[in-house]
């Protein structure tokens, strides 16, 4: 890492939610809403992009836990807030508080767990366990 990322440093990303973000058994009178798989992608992304200028150019950063409530339910059309901020960071581990709020209120809070890798020892640990699975099925 270049800079090690400092206690309280934040980040935020603010999306409307489309059909995309949307539940997939949004029918027989069940609103579509925002779904908590992609909420959780969206935090995620919050936290990664929040860490991507403190990188080297071959070093990224990987999910590794999330802890999440999804507190409220959030419609199409409106716009979520997600915000992130460091509380703890040690050796490749950087943990984040999250949160994610709507237009009325929280709808999400927790803990996020990001590893900083290297591409090119991670690439390496992955083709061990694609040629150890033998090709692929038609």
């Amino acid at each position: 890492m270049k800079t090690r990322p400092r206690i309280g440093l934040t980040g935020e990303l603010t999306f409307v939610v489309e059909s995309k973000h949307g539940i997939d058994f949004a029918h027989d009178g069940m609103p579509a809403v925002l779904s908590t798989p992609n909420l959780i992608g969206l935090l995620e992304r919050t936290a990664r992009q929040t860490l991507t200028p403190l990188l080297d150019e071959n070093e990224r950063s990987v999910g590794s836990e999330i802890e999440l409530r999804h507190l409220a339910p959030t419609p199409l059309g409106a716009t979520v807030t997600c915000v992130v901020r460091v509380i703890h960071a040690e050796g490749s581990a950087v943990t984040f508080h999250v949160e994610a709020r709507d237009e009325h209120e929280l709808i999400a809070r927790g803990l996020h767990r990001r590893a900083v890798i290297r591409t090119d020892s991670f690439a390496r640990r992955l083709a061990r366990k694609t040629s150890a699975a033998g090709p692929a099925a038609p």
